[in-house]
């Protein structure tokens, strides 16, 4: 090669050196983390400060110090004060995973492309089948996060179920699908994307508990009909976001068999429940789904992103995107399971079984058990300690890793009490220690903490309401 710049980037003993010391870099991220010899969770900076830092280093910063400077300039999740989003504390050997991963870049489109991690997609899926309580006629894929497994599932409830292939043909008949109104946000856009419209997204009241109100399924249901929309699917929650907490499947599931439709979990977050001998209870009924949906990267310790996409019927996840393209695919007069362009909206699609297989082969399916049964009773403990507590009040019995809880005071009323809450977030995300976030029901603003990682404990709960309590006597001060 006589290009000098590009044999440098080559280089191999280039890369080993520079591999070694990041490794070194990354266990030292890891040790000040996990052992929270580092105090923030988070180093707050505004977008505008951020982006003019990192234009600056661009052009003057020293390129031996830039990885050095990612760790500093992120938020920390593997700290145990990090109690935000649902983004895993990734084990660390998928870092490892994902290195193989990079250097090889298959790219999985067809078969030839991908052989070892195309074969490993199919023995995962395979086992997460048998996991959900599908028989041998079930299959699936892995895909690009759950928005993306989320609108590949109704695409294919809409095949399974309308008598003419929208796909090819389009479509003028006004379709709906039905699903709770505290479903995550990516089901309401997938029906847009479908071209649903909002009339075609049927959304059912929560009940005060926040899970889809079986009771009103049926009146909503023959409203539609009436309306002119057919409806061919409905989506249960395992669990909600905002809340965490799980519809009913049975019920639902016996509903989309009265009516003959398509019944899909979304178990993005808690679909990991399976794997779990305590918490699988609050998934039962979901062996009855059509198609199920988990995140590697949310209940599974595994880098974003990477999602499982299972149907209980295999055939269906082979029918929705039938298209030509010769220099790629051959046609085959028997399952093609192994070309994954068939089956995906993904052409180039990253080796992600590796992580999966790896988890599976290293630790075992109990390193799921044991990682889902540790932050569920987490979830619990926390609430037990809010409930003590006169300053907080929850929303919801929590279900899971997730509670919404918020400062009250009985002085106040609601509106001063959402403006105290909502400041409070801000507080906490400058001041750097905590890391939670926020939403909104019914009106109320809480704070929200989804635990996500294994090395929180109750002292770490009892330290972050202290912290509120700390920064809520200023806030109330200028009030």
């Amino acid at each position: 090669m006589k290009n000098d710049l590009l044999q440098k980037a080559y280089d191999p003993e280039e890369f080993r050196s520079m591999a070694h010391q990041l490794v070194d870099q990354l266990a030292d991220h890891l040790d000040n983390t996990i052992h929270e010899k580092s105090e923030k969770t988070i180093s707050w900076n505004t977008p505008k400060d951020e982006h003019e830092f990192w234009m600056d280093y661009l052009k003057n910063g020293d390129s031996r110090q830039l990885f050095p400077e990612v760790l500093n300039h992120t938020i920390h999740i593997h700290h145990p004060k990090y109690m935000g989003h649902q983004v895993a504390p990734t084990l660390p050997i998928t870092a490892l995973s994902g290195m193989v991963a990079s250097v090889l870049n298959n790219g999985m489109a067809v078969y030839e492309m991908g052989m070892a991690p195309t074969a490993m997609e199919r023995i995962i899926t395979d086992f997460i089948c048998k996991k959900i309580g599908y028989d041998s006629n079930s299959n699936g894929f892995l895909t690009s996060g759950g928005t993306l497994a989320n609108l590949t599932a109704l695409l294919a409830a809409r095949k399974a179920k309308l008598s003419h292939n929208v796909w090819n043909d389009g479509n003028n008949e006004r379709l709906g699908i039905i699903v709770s109104e505290e479903a995550h946000y990516c089901v309401d856009r997938a029906a847009r994307i479908m071209g649903l419209g909002e009339e075609g997204i049927i959304k059912i009241p929560a009940t005060k508990d926040f899970a889809l109100d079986t009771k009103q399924l049926e009146s909503y249901y023959q409203k539609a009909e009436e309306n002119g929309i057919k409806v061919f699917a409905i989506i249960g929650s395992a669990p909600s976001t905002s809340t965490g907490i799980f519809d009913d499947l049975e019920t639902i599931a016996n509903f989309s068999h009265k009516h003959n439709l398509w019944f899909h979990v979304d178990g993005a977050h808690g679909g990991a429940s399976i794997f779990s001998k305590t918490y699988k209870y609050l998934v039962k009924g979901i062996d009855m789904a059509d198609s199920v949906v988990i995140d590697g990267h949310k209940m599974m310790m595994m880098p974003a992103l990477t999602t499982a996409l299972l149907f209980k019927d295999g055939t269906n996840s082979h029918a929705t995107f039938i298209q030509k393209a010769d220099y790629l695919l051959e046609q085959s007069a028997e399952e093609d399971w192994y070309n994954l362009a068939k089956r995906t909206f993904e052409c180039t699609k990253t080796m992600m079984s590796l992580h999966w297989f790896t988890l599976l082969k290293i630790y075992g399916a109990g390193i799921f058990d044991d990682y889902v049964n540790t932050l569920y009773d987490l979830g619990h403990q926390f609430a037990a300690i809010i409930k003590k507590d006169k300053s907080f009040d929850i929303a919801v019995e929590p279900m899971s890793n997730i509670v919404c809880f918020r400062y009250v005071n009985k002085a106040l009323d609601n509106q001063t009490l959402n403006s105290i809450n909502e400041k409070v977030r801000q507080a906490l995300l400058e001041d750097g220690e905590f890391y939670i976030v926020q939403t909104k029901l019914r009106g109320i603003h809480y704070l929200r903490t989804t635990l996500m990682n294994p090395f929180t404990n109750e002292k770490h709960l009892v330290a972050l309401l202290n912290k509120i309590k700390t920064l809520v006597h200023p806030i109330l001060t200028q009030s």
